[in-house]
C-alpha cells in the first residue's frame, strides 16, 4: 500500500492509522525526511505521533549526502521485503513522486557520466540554478515543470541524463507498471493553500529556526541537497554562520509559504497523471474507513 499526494494533506497520519488497523509498518518516501536532524521543517512525525508503529528509512542519511534516488530504491525494496517476511503490510508514504515510483515500479535509473556532471556543476556554481532550469525548460519542458527552479542538483541530474541518453529526462519513465500488488491512495484537499500557510507558521512556533541553527555546525549550509530543501534554504539565507538573524525573517517565512505552494502544485500534477491512484478528500471525517474501502474487491 502507498499513501501519496501533495504536501500538507495529512499523509503521514493516515499511514499510521492504516498501519494500526492492518498490521502494517511505514516506509518513508519523503526525500528530505531521509536526512538526520531535519525534523520540524520536513514535518517528520515525532515518536509519540507514530503510535508505536514501526517506521523505516527515516534519519538514515547525513546532511552532506547528495540525493540518490537509485540508492533509495534499493533500500526501500529491502525494507519492503523484510516487512513482508515478518508477515506485515508495508505502507509507503510521502510526496516525493520519483522516489515512490523508484520503490514500487519497474523503473531503472541511468548511470552517471563524471565529466558531464562536473561540467554541469561548474555551470551551476557559475550561473546559478535558475539559469540551468531555463536550459532544462528549453530541452525538456515537462521535466522543468516537475523540478523546482531552486533545486540545482536535480536540474543538473536531469540535464546529465538527457545528455547521456539523448532523450528527455521524463520520457525515459516507463508506463505505470508496478512490481508489487499495490493499492495507492492519494490525498488532496480544497483548503491546501490555507493549510500550508498555517503549517509553516506552526513550524516556526515549534522551533524551526532553532533547528536550522543547530544544523549549521553539521554542514547544513554546504549540503548539496538538504540545504536546498524548502524552508531550510530560505532560513539559511537570513542567518549567519553563528545563527544570528541578519535578514528579513518574515520575508523568509513568506517565501517558504509561496515555495511550498508551488511545490504542492507540482506534486499534484505529478500524481494526477497516475491512473492507479484512488483519490480521497483528506478533509473527510471518515478518512481511514474511506481508505480501507479502497482495499475491498
Amino acid at each position: 500500500m502507498a499513501v501519496v499526494g501533495p504536501t500538507a494533506t495529512g499523509k503521514s497520519d493516515l499511514a499510521v492509522a492504516l498501519a494500526e488497523r492492518l498490521g502494517g509498518e511505514v516506509v518513508n518516501a519523503d526525500s528530505m525526511q531521509l536526512y538526520a536532524g531535519m525534523d520540524i521543517g520536513t514535518a517528520k512525525l515525532t515518536p509519540a505521533e507514530r503510535h508505536g508503529v514501526e517506521h523505516h528509512l527515516l534519519d538514515i542519511w547525513p546532511l552532506a549526502k547528495s540525493a540518490a534516488v537509485a540508492q533509495y530504491q534499493v533500500l526501500a525494496r529491502l525494507a519492503i521485503a523484510a516487512i513482508h517476511e515478518r508477515g506485515r503490510l508495508p505502507i509507503l508514504v510521502g510526496g516525493s513522486g520519483l522516489y515512490l515510483r523508484g520503490a514500487l515500479d519497474d523503473l531503472e535509473f541511468p548511470g552517471e557520466d563524471p565529466a558531464i556532471r562536473a561540467r554541469l556543476y561548474a555551470d551551476l556554481d557559475e550561473l546559478g540554478p535558475e539559469a540551468l532550469h531555463g536550459r532544462l525548460a528549453e530541452v525538456d519542458p515537462v521535466a522543468a515543470a516537475a523540478i523546482l527552479p531552486s533545486n540545482g542538483r536535480r536540474i543538473a541530474r536531469a540535464l546529465e541524463v538527457i545528455e547521456i541518453t539523448g532523450r528527455p529526462f521524463l520520457a525515459r519513465m516507463p508506463g505505470f507498471r508496478s512490481i508489487y500488488d499495490t493499492v495507492q491512495i492519494g490525498l488532496d484537499r480544497d483548503d491546501l493553500d490555507e493549510r500550508v500557510g498555517l503549517r509553516v507558521q506552526r513550524m516556526m512556533a515549534q522551533g524551526f529556526l532553532d533547528e536550522v541553527r543547530g544544523l549549521l555546525p553539521l554542514g547544513l549550509r554546504d549540503s548539496p541537497t538538504a540545504g536546498k530543501a524548502l524552508g531550510y534554504q530560505q532560513l539559511l539565507a537570513v542567518v549567519d554562520d553563528d545563527g544570528a538573524v541578519t535578514g528579513d525573517l518574515a520575508d523568509a517565512v513568506e517565501q517558504t509559504v509561496r515555495g511550498t505552494l508551488r511545490f504542492a502544485r507540482r506534486q499534484r500534477r505529478w500524481f494526477r497523471r497516475d491512473p492507479r491512484i484512488h483519490w480521497l478528500d483528506a478533509r473527510s471525517e471518515s478518512l481511514t474507513d474511506d481508505a480501507l474501502r479502497t482495499l475491498e474487491p
